[in-house]
């Protein structure tokens, strides 16, 4: 059998950060196992795709991937090609048939086997790892972990799984029910983290506002915040993917008290119509989402709301969005990523009559991501004159001099940057910039 130490792995990791993690925990195993993990796939033996399965351009895309990746066996010296994720967990069969190129499988509960997967795949047995049952796999603080992300900030999945049940999403399916990792497991992992040079953690999870209640018969994400603030060395704690239905005065007030926690919200809100909340499964109503922002911002003076919206979702009038667009002028989010409405397989809404055309969902996405824009641009105009903590992440390409970073406002790779003139600054360097200049998504200042 080929020696492990000659192999060269390559990933190419697809979709939401939380697959990414699972990539990075993939490489942690193939690097225990002294295996070496290469950059490029050209240079690779075998190429590892972690494929996202979430709407049909996603999986466009990890077709489109997989198909690009079993071309260098042609014309590198690559010798596998393995699929994991969440297209890999729903579409298993379909991709062995049809894309006879790939030479394994794995699903997103035995993604740890990765190594007998590399392994029996250069047999040419195509083997493919799958558990029966409910998923129950969760990573922990012991779990080999490469992280990839840079030095600055990190992602740390909190837990795994989701136990809503909105009629337009087929996570449930691919990933299982809620299963929370134990405060204590995420702690030690931020410390570890930050004993890595880590200023900043990303908690995730599908919902992490739903955090706690199946380890701990109670939600606990308040408990958690307020255990992470103790970490030292840290300078932020930001909060992703906090749905509203669980949204507590306790997290309210442990993310305006703690001093660590970034002032930054992530809620996906997904609409505001009652009738098309009612249609998703959505927790709450428009008059509940109103009243909890308002509530978020007299208790934390400053906040950064960041929403996600779906448009064209069945039954969606003109009217309908014609009332969204007012709702997103009306509560001034600082971030707003708009999605058109995907009729999954395998989800409830897919059935659903009136679904809107094609065309309509991309006319109103334009729409509705100017009203965004115009919305940032003026909430941006806030800072300038304000002297602000900015975490310094690079060097401006242009203009080396120029250093690059983010408030506590801007989420990494997602949100807006900091451009900072008179600063020696290093990266990882948390710096006080007097803003003068915003711009829509941008801010640009000069050190103080």
């Amino acid at each position: 059998m080929t020696q492990k130490t000659a192999q060269k792995i390559h990933f190419v990791t697809l979709g939401c950060e939380k697959n990414l993690v699972d990539s990075e925990v993939m490489m942690g195993i193939v690097q225990g196992k002294e295996y070496t993990i290469v950059d490029n796939a050209e240079d690779a033996d075998v190429v590892v795709v972690n494929t996202c399965g979430f709407i049909d351009e996603a999986k466009a895309e990890s077709v489109e991937t997989i198909l690009q990746m079993a071309q260098l066996k042609e014309s590198a010296h690559v010798k596998s090609v393995l699929v994991a994720g969440c297209m890999a967990q729903r579409y298993k069969d379909e991709l062995m048939t049809e894309i006879p190129e790939i030479d394994g499988i794995v699903g997103t509960q035995d993604f740890i086997q990765i190594t007998d997967l590399i392994e029996e795949s250069l047999t040419g047995s195509r083997p493919q790892y799958f558990s029966a049952g409910n998923p129950i796999y969760l990573y922990d603080e012991n779990t080999p972990r490469v992280h990839t992300s840079g030095n600055i900030s990190a992602y740390l999945k909190i837990a795994e799984g989701c136990n809503h049940a909105c009629t337009f999403c087929i996570i449930p399916t691919m990933r299982g029910k809620l299963r929370s990792r134990t405060i204590e497991s995420i702690v030690t992992e931020a410390e570890q983290l930050v004993a890595q040079g880590v200023k900043e953690i990303i908690l995730i999870a599908q919902d992490t506002t739903d955090y706690g209640v199946d380890v701990y018969k109670k939600r606990r994400l308040a408990d958690l915040l307020e255990a992470l603030n103790n970490v030292e060395g840290l300078h932020w704690i930001r909060l992703h993917y906090a749905y509203p239905g669980f949204f507590t005065d306790e997290v309210i007030d442990a993310i305006a008290r703690l001093d660590r926690v970034a002032k930054y919200i992530d809620m996906p809100l997904q609409h505001s119509e009652d009738h098309i909340l009612k249609a998703m499964q959505r927790p709450g109503h428009q008059a509940g989402v109103r009243k909890l922002v308002q509530k978020i911002r007299d208790r934390v003076p400053n906040v950064a709301l960041r929403t996600s919206i779906i448009v064209g979702f069945p039954g969606e009038t003109d009217e309908d969005f014609e009332n969204l667009c007012g709702f997103v002028r009306d509560l001034q989010f600082d971030h707003v990523g708009v999605f058109t409405y995907s009729p999954e397989e395998g989800t409830p809404s897919a059935q659903f009559e009136a679904q809107v055309p094609v065309e309509t969902k991309e006319r109103r996405s334009n729409i509705l991501m100017e009203v965004a824009r115009e919305v940032a641009s003026q909430r941006q105009a806030r800072h300038v004159g304000e002297v602000l903590d900015v975490l310094i992440e690079k060097f401006d390409e242009e203009d080396p001099s120029i250093r690059v970073g983010r408030t506590q406002f801007d989420a990494r790779d997602i949100d807006g940057l900091v451009f900072v003139a008179n600063s020696d600054a290093a990266i990882g360097d948390m710096i006080k910039v007097r803003v003068t200049h915003a711009f829509d998504f941008d801010l640009s200042g000069e050190a103080v």
